[in-house]
């Protein structure tokens, strides 16, 4: 169907997965209170509950990518994602006094695959009902 044209849309989709992968060891293991990173502090069972979530949604990135024709409308649940944490993380770097700005660079890097699967998925021919609307089958 959109076989070719959807690779780059796979790869990016592949990509954030392993941006997903990179967040989620850094939750596990060095994001936390007493750990290398605390600040902002978190306590560890948050740390841990979002490493595990990053983990899960990085593999459900994966597989995803390897049949991005029949899984696109994980890319939309992702779009929505990604947005919702890219304006609550700007908010809180710019009207949260205190809030540290080292989180700016995960900022511009999800907000760069928000915008690279909205280009990817319009040259793959797909429309934004098939990302946000749950296709019935074939």
């Amino acid at each position: 169907m959109k076989n070719n044209a959807s690779k780059p849309l796979a790869l990016t989709f592949f990509a954030s997965g392993i941006w997903d992968t990179i967040a989620g060891i850094m939750y596990l293991f060095f994001i936390g209170d007493g750990r290398y990173f605390d600040n902002p502090s978190v306590h560890p069972f948050y740390s841990l509950f979002l490493g595990s979530f990053f983990i899960c949604f990085a593999y459900l990135q994966f597989l995803s990518a390897c049949n991005i024709e029949r899984y696109i409308f994980n890319v939309g649940c992702l779009i929505i994602g990604r947005v919702f944490y890219v304006v609550q993380l700007y908010y809180f770097i710019g009207f949260v006094e205190g809030f540290p700005s080292t989180f700016l660079m995960t900022g511009i890097i999800d907000g760069t695959f928000v915008i690279l699967y909205l280009i990817f998925t319009v040259q793959s021919g797909f429309g934004f009902r098939d990302l946000f609307l749950p296709n019935k089958g074939e």
